[in-house]
């Protein structure tokens, strides 16, 4: 009997919706029909590879060379099938998506005669109807609803996604209305009026401040009216707080229509007016942050959040995700849909920076995960004066979000329908799946990449175009008229009650003399203080009690009793506990450790993150230790008990550059979390540099903000080569300046102690970079007691205690682990009479103690600033801009190089030996006489 005879008997509804869900997803199909419809698409395949058409008769060849007999009927149907996965797959490039050029062709194309099919066939009925939704119908008709849901103002790519659930959720969400939204007469009213001020408020810029950049959105107007329905239906949702980074284009328009910010504020920008404070120097309008609290049209209160941004286009996206999670993580820790996520990107941009990939890696990791993003971009297509051909390699600029298998939309800006369409669409797919989605809002610049640009430079045929394009709202208007929804007057008269707003705003910005700046997230930092360098330097109480060390230690020393470890964890527990209550010689991890389990018994957070954190790249920080057999993971940390603050730590994904933005963001929106991040070596941190650049050291004084990051660096020559050296300290301290962050190199385990506390115990937050051991990791006198922890505090600057001060003739300064190396010679050589004196914090400067040191070294004749780093990086060129007695000291250093360090241990070792000679023979003068 023929195997396949049921199919005579199967209705063809039913076998439509089985091979559609076979296509989706093969695996959710019974195993009996899967092997049917493999052998049926192998059949399908070879007839049409050997006669080129579609088979006409009802006899295919399976798989395994059987013979199959399929109804006409049936074949007809698979083939409506195909042609339907055919629209889903590819319709997007074939869609009305793309207001001012014409698309590039594409083959195959979506005639039907590509799926064995032809105009006979238009007026048959095919169940296969039910798959979009309108019943067994004819295929002219479902044709009709394939365009329109897949082939009109909004394409869709969806198809690669692998979960069945989401890709049907999609299907079912696009089929509803032919992919169309539903509005009312009232509903395109406020389209429109949101729309009208985004087109009166540029031209409104334009003509009142001629010539000056504004980065304007004109060409793109139809984004307001998108976040204005994001964020109506997100407040209905249960969304309460909206974090959003954006780049320059579009951005003023954006903060006065979306986030509520006074037009009179910005104007007042625009006039360039001095700020009323003089603490910081400010930054130009369109990269300024504000915080507002929008009351949503349902009467739903929202905060809104946008983040101060550079011009490095994209960074601002790693901050966002950042800030979005601390909000999650301090106030929404069970439900992270509550805080949303949302970055506007541009077209070049998103295509061009990697950053990007970066951040999407993180889109589902435990230690980033922000509950989905929205990412927006606003594509002009072009990119500064650069076309789109020239830009990517990829079809769409948007392609980055394949990687995490997010649906893209590709939509018309000319239409705003369609727009608030697919911006609703994110929003509820982000809110039921905590997934990203994008959004490839098409439209086109106006004018140049600034308002001083001229664009029929490099593209004039393009220009020529647009000079003759009528704006959305106007295209909008003429649709709404012919629809008898609006009368002609209708427009004018929204336009001219708008601008008199603005007009009078703008009045009202000139009686102002200086310009307001409002602070970012301000209730997130209330009680907080802008201090002056000096203040910096006040001593902060960082002591602790020994009752309360104690039973941290007690906690961190001892393994849960139920659970089986490595024999190496267990001996490494054994030996913290002895080093606590037996020898009284703690070591670096173990002053680390207490470090956070001091401040989590005061009840702060701690985070932690970066590339192998959690062991730590040398092996000595075991935060988290692993089950043996479950690989379960036990944070000791967190077992301190009472209102403890929560420990967190985080392997991170193998990126500086996101991961520092991240991590920046998150201490920005969470002043009361110790954030850290690590890097592997020192120098990886340089691919975050312009995080470095733009955020950590400037944003204080551009932005007002406060940020209490700190930065883990390990650094230290031990003969690893020119990457596993140096921190490249030399950068960071170049990069100081009057109140703007902490730079440390500190030497004992009770220094990183007080530093880390003093972090938290001040009322300002500062970044904090430490350069960290690697060697004094283990080393045997990098030790501190029990009573350097409870009683002491950050020392600045450590003098020598050993020495005789009437004996000694040098005073060399030094910081971190050199001093160890140096102190070796001088015990091995009975030195009296050099007193190594370590600098711990380099910025701000501790120049007076300093300076007091000099002083009381009477006898001495020869000072000496000592570095293991070349003469053109380390600390000493930093020495010659902020300490005035800089002129009194002997440099001791190597040479100058090009690479921070020798690639043979042999050269590297005789360079170090050298310095150190110096250090103590100044006959030895390692500039004339280092010859490698």
């Amino acid at each position: 009997m023929d195997k396949y005879s049921f199919l005579n008997a199967v209705h063809t509804s039913f076998f439509a919706e089985l091979y559609d869900k076979y296509l989706v997803s093969p695996d959710s199909v019974e195993p009996s029909w899967r092997a049917f419809f493999q052998g049926f698409d192998f059949g399908m395949e070879s007839s049409i590879d050997e006669l080129d058409i579609a088979p006409s008769s009802g006899a295919i060849i399976d798989a395994n060379g059987q013979k199959i007999e399929v109804p006409e009927s049936l074949q007809k149907e698979f083939q409506i099938i195909g042609l339907i996965d055919g629209y889903r797959t590819r319709g997007h490039l074939f869609t009305e998506t793309n207001p001012v050029r014409e698309r590039r062709k594409y083959t195959p194309s979506l005639d039907i005669e590509n799926f064995g099919l032809s105009e006979n066939d238009l007026d048959t009925v095919f169940s296969a109807g039910e798959i979009i939704g309108i019943g067994p119908s004819s295929l002219r008709e479902i044709i009709k609803n394939l365009k329109s849901i897949y082939c009109d103002s909004i394409g869709v790519e969806y198809m690669y996604i692998r979960n069945p659930e989401r890709v049907k959720w999609i299907q079912d969400w696009l089929n509803v209305n032919d992919n169309r939204p539903k509005l009312d007469a009232d509903g395109k009213k406020h389209i429109l009026k949101k729309l009208n001020q985004a087109v009166s408020f540029e031209g409104f810029l334009h003509t009142k401040y001629v010539g000056q950049k504004r980065f304007s959105l004109e060409g793109n107007e139809s984004l307001i009216p998108g976040l204005d329905a994001i964020v109506e239906r997100a407040a209905e949702m249960g969304v309460e707080q909206f974090v959003m980074g954006m780049a320059h284009r579009g951005r003023l328009n954006v903060l006065t229509n979306i986030f509520g910010k006074s037009a009179k504020d910005i104007f007042s920008e625009f006039d360039g007016k001095d700020y009323e404070e003089e603490i910081f120097d400010g930054d130009v309008k369109y990269h300024l942050g504000w915080t507002s609290d929008r009351m949503s049209d349902n009467g739903n209160k929202i905060k809104m959040n946008i983040a101060p941004n550079p011009s490095h286009l994209e960074t601002v996206g790693a901050v966002v995700e950042g800030i979005a999670r601390a909000k999650q993580d301090a106030h929404y820790k069970d439900n992270f849909s509550k805080v949303l996520p949302i970055v506007v990107h541009g077209d070049a941009a998103i295509a061009g920076q990697g950053l990007v990939y970066e951040v999407v890696q993180m889109a589902t990791l435990d230690g980033y995960k922000t509950g989905g993003t929205i990412h927006v971009v606003v594509n002009n297509q072009i990119g500064f004066t650069t076309n789109y051909l020239d830009a990517r390699s990829s079809t769409y600029c948007t392609d980055v979000g394949k990687v995490t298998l997010s649906p893209v939309l590709h939509v018309n800006a000319d239409d705003p329908e369609a727009v608030v369409h697919s911006f609703l669409f994110a929003l509820e797919y982000r809110m039921r799946f905590s997934r990203d989605v994008f959004i490839d809002l098409l439209g086109y610049r106006k004018y140049g990449h600034n308002e001083g640009d001229e664009p029929r430079f490099t593209q004039p045929k393009l220009y020529k175009a647009i000079a003759k394009h009528k704006n959305p709202r106007d295209i909008y208007a003429a649709k709404l008229i012919a629809e008898g929804v609006i009368g002609a007057d209708y427009v004018k008269e929204l336009e001219n009650e708008y601008k008199a707003s603005l007009e009078e705003e703008l009045v009202d910005s000139r009686k102002e003399d200086k310009t307001v700046i409002t602070p970012f997230m301000a209730d997130e930092w209330s009680g907080f203080e802008n201090v002056r360098e000096w203040e910096m330097m006040k001593p902060i109480d960082t002591t602790f009690s020994t009752k309360d060390l104690t039973e941290i230690a007690k906690v961190i020393t001892e393994l849960p009793s139920d659970k089986k470890f490595l024999r190496k964890v267990e001996k490494l527990i054994r030996d913290r506990k002895k080093m606590f209550f037996e020898s009284n010689k703690l070591d670096w991890a173990m002053g680390e450790l207490l470090a956070y389990g001091s401040l989590l018994k005061e009840g702060y957070d701690v985070r932690m993150s970066g590339q192998d954190v959690e062991r730590g790249t040398f092996s000595h920080r075991h935060a988290v230790m692993k089950v043996e057999e479950s690989e379960e993971e036990v944070l000791l940390l967190n077992a301190i008990g009472g209102d403890q603050g929560k420990f967190q730590i985080y392997n991170s994904l193998l990126s500086e550059y996101g991961v520092v933005g991240f991590d920046y963001g998150y201490a920005m929106a969470s002043p009361n979390t110790l954030t850290i991040w690590e890097a592997q070596f020192g120098d990886f941190s340089n691919g975050a540099q312009i995080m470095l650049d733009q955020y950590i050291s400037a944003a204080e004084d551009k932005w007002k903000l406060q940020n209490g990051l700190v930065m883990l660096l390990p650094h230290g020559y031990e003969g690893q080569g020119a990457e596993h050296s140096s921190a490249r300290m030399e950068r960071y301290l170049q990069l100081c300046a009057r109140d703007n962050m902490y730079i440390a190199d500190v030497s004992t385990p009770a220094q990183m102690f007080h530093i880390m506390r003093r972090q938290m115990k001040a009322n300002f937050r500062k970044p904090l970079i430490i350069f960290t051991p690697k060697s004094l990791l283990r080393h045997p006198k990098a030790v501190s007691t029990v009573e350097e922890f409870v009683e002491g505090g950050f020392q600045e600057v450590i003098d020598d205690t050993t020495v005789s001060v009437a004996k000694v003739k040098s005073v060399v300064f030094c910081t971190g682990k050199f001093y160890y190396d140096l102190l070796a010679v001088k015990e091995a050589d009975s030195r009296e009479d050099v007193a190594l004196v370590r600098v711990e914090q380099l910025f701000p400067l501790p120049a007076d103690q300093m300076k007091a040191i000099i002083s009381k070294y009477k006898n001495a004749d020869d000072f000496v600033w000592a570095q293991e780093e070349p003469r053109n990086m380390g600390a000493w060129s930093h020495m010659m801009m902020h300490f005035s007695d800089a002129h009194k000291l002997r440099v001791a250093s190597r040479r100058f190089y090009a690479a921070p360090a020798a690639g043979s241990a042999v050269r590297s070792k005789m360079r170090h030996q050298q310095v150190i000679d110096y250090v103590f023979d100044k006959t030895k003068d390692n500039l004339t006489r280092q010859k490698k």
